[in-house]
C-alpha cells in the first residue's frame, strides 16, 4: 500500500514499525457544538484507511482524543477558549457541554458507518501526562515562562516547519484568521503549552501546576494523549489538512524534543470540504450537520458515498445538486444488488480473486476510493454468479461501509409492498415528490390530502418516501 504522507510529500510504501502491527492516532473533534459534514469527511476518510488496514490483515490500534478543554477560538494560541464560549452560549457548565456534543459527536459517526476508535481519551483525562511532559521540556530547555503562561521554544530546533517549503513570515503570525501576536514569546512561531489563571481569569476547568492554577494548551493535548496509549512511536497520525499547521507541526515539535527521536513516521491530511462560498466553517452561522440532512430526507449514509467519490486529497465542494446525484447514483447502486441477493449460483475462484485485485489495487493506490467505488459496479457486471457477486460486494462494504446489503434488502422490500399500490396513489405520490422539490409545500400537503381520501398514508423516512394503507 502506498499512501501520500505530508512529511516527506510523496507517496510512500506504507511499512509499519512492528510487523503486523499498526498505531494509528487521530485528532477528535473540540465538542463545543455539533459536527458540521466538513469536519465528518475527514472523519470518514480515516475510517475507511483503519478499515482497509484491518481489511488487509494488520492489527490495528487507534486512538482519538476529545478536547473538551484548551482549544482555543484561534490556532495562534489567542482568543476565547471554544469549550468556554459554547457553554457561555448555552447557559452551561463546560462538562455539560463537553458531555453532550461528544454524545452527539459519535451518535453522527454511528449514522455515518464511522467506527469508534480503540481508545478515546478527553484531554481532561490527562492533566497529569500533560504537566509532566512540559516539565521535561522545561528542563531540557525547550521550554520557558513569560507572563504566567508556558511557551515551547521553536527557536531551539534545526527544522520547524516540516510540512513545507514556505518560509518562516509567510507561516508566522497574522497568516490564520484570527492570529494576533503575543509579546510573551520570544520567537513568532513559540507556542502554549500551560495557561495559569492570569491569562484567562473566567476559564471554568483549572488544575493545580507547577506554575501556578491553569490549563493546557490544545498543542500538547494529543501528543501526550497518543504516547500514553500507543507509546513513543507512531506509525500513522490523521487528521484535516488546516490541522497540519499550526497544530500537526507543533506536536512534532514537542513530541521530537520531549522523547529526543523521530516520533511519527506517516502524517494522512484530509483535504477540505467547501462550499460554492468557500471553506465550510461553524463560525459562518448556519451550517450543515447530519441532522440538518436528515430532516432534508438524505440518508446520511448517501452523504459517505459522496465523500468516497472524491479523493481525500482533493477539495470537494458541496451543493445540494451533488448530493441530489450521489443520491440517485447510490439508490441505482443498492436496486442493481437487490436484484442478486439470492445468492444463487456457483464460486468462480479465479474470477472473484481478479476482481478482488481491482479493489485492493485501488486502495493500495493511495486510498482511492472512487476507483473502489467503481470495482463495485465491476462485481455486478461481471460474468460470475449471484453468489460470488454478493460475497465480494460483502468483502468490500466491510472496507467502504457504505451499508449496501442491508440498502438493497430496504429496497427490494420497499418495491414489493409498492406493487399492492394502486397506480393512482403512484402517480400522486410522484406529483407530490416534484412539488416538494420545487418547495411548492402547500400543493405538497393538497396532494397528501388527496392519498388520504383513497386510504393511503405517505410519509418521508431515512429511505425515501413511504406509501401505506391507511
Amino acid at each position: 500500500m502506498k499512501l501520500y504522507n505530508s512529511l516527506t510529500r510523496s507517496k510512500d510504501k506504507f511499512i509499519p514499525r512492528f510487523e503486523g502491527k499498526v498505531s494509528m492516532y487521530t485528532c477528535g473533534p473540540t465538542v463545543y457544538h455539533y459536527a458540521h459534514i466538513g469536519n465528518l469527511r475527514s472523519y470518514i476518510m480515516e475510517d475507511v484507511l483503519e478499515k482497509y488496514l484491518r481489511f488487509s490483515g494488520y492489527d490495528v490500534k487507534r486512538v482519538m482524543n476529545i478536547t473538551d478543554v484548551g482549544h482555543l477560538s484561534s490556532d495562534g494560541d489567542t482568543g476565547d477558549d471554544k469549550m468556554l464560549k459554547g457553554a457561555k452560549r448555552e447557559h452551561k457548565s463546560v462538562m455539560e457541554i463537553a458531555e453532550f456534543y461528544t454524545k452527539a459527536f459519535f451518535e453522527d459517526c454511528k449514522k455515518l458507518n464511522i467506527k469508534t476508535p480503540d481508545v478515546v481519551e478527553p484531554a481532561t483525562g490527562c492533566i497529569d501526562e500533560f504537566i509532566r511532559v512540559i516539565s521535561s521540556l522545561i528542563e531540557k530547555g525547550y521550554a520557558y515562562e513569560a507572563g504566567g503562561n508556558i511557551y515551547f521554544d521553536t527557536s531551539k530546533l534545526d527544522k520547524y516547519y516540516v510540512f513545507n517549503d514556505f518560509s518562516e513570515e509567510d507561516l508566522a503570525v497574522g497568516v490564520r484568521e484570527g492570529v494576533e501576536e503575543d509579546s510573551n514569546k520570544r520567537n513568532k512561531a513559540d507556542f502554549v503549552l500551560w495557561f495559569t489563571k492570569s491569562k484567562f481569569d473566567d476559564q471554568e476547568l483549572k488544575w493545580e501546576s507547577p506554575w501556578g492554577i491553569g490549563y493546557p494548551g490544545w498543542h500538547i493535548e494529543c501528543s501526550c494523549i497518543s504516547m500514553k496509549h500507543l507509546g513513543e512511536y507512531l506509525d500513522l497520525h490523521c487528521g484535516g489538512i488546516d490541522n497540519a499547521f499550526p497544530h500537526h507541526t507543533n506536536e512534532i515539535a514537542q513530541s521530537e524534543a520531549y522523547l529526543g527521536h523521530d516520533w511519527c513516521n506517516y502524517w494522512f491530511h484530509v483535504h477540505h470540504l467547501n462550499t460554492n462560498d468557500g471553506k465550510m466553517s461553524k463560525s459562518k452561522g448556519e451550517f450543515l450537520t447530519v441532522s440538518l440532512l436528515e430532516e432534508k430526507g438524505y440518508d446520511p449514509l448517501v452523504y459517505r458515498f459522496f465523500c468516497l467519490q472524491s479523493h481525500y486529497r482533493k477539495s470537494l465542494v458541496f451543493s445540494w445538486d451533488n448530493l441530489d446525484n450521489a443520491a440517485a447514483a447510490y439508490e441505482k447502486l443498492t436496486a442493481k444488488i437487490a436484484g442478486i441477493l439470492d445468492g444463487s449460483g456457483e464460486t468462480d475462484t479465479e474470477k472473484c480473486t481478479a476482481l478482488k485485485k481491482n479493489f485492493t489495487d485501488a486502495m493500495d493506490s493511495d486510498m482511492n476510493t472512487a476507483l473502489a467505488v467503481t470495482s463495485l459496479y465491476d462485481v455486478l457486471k461481471a460474468d460470475i454468479s449471484n453468489k460470488d457477486k454478493l460475497a465480494l460486494i460483502t468483502d468490500f462494504d466491510s472496507v467502504l461501509s457504505l451499508g449496501l446489503i442491508d440498502a438493497a434488502k430496504k429496497y427490494a422490500a420497499k418495491n414489493a409492498a409498492a406493487d399492492d399500490i394502486p397506480e393512482e396513489v403512484k402517480a400522486l405520490a410522484e406529483q407530490r415528490k416534484a412539488a416538494r422539490k420545487e418547495k411548492n409545500f402547500a400543493l405538497a400537503d393538497e396532494i397528501r390530502d388527496k392519498i388520504a381520501a383513497l386510504g393511503y398514508t405517505i410519509t418521508e423516512t431515512r429511505e425515501g418516501t413511504k406509501i401505506t394503507k391507511a
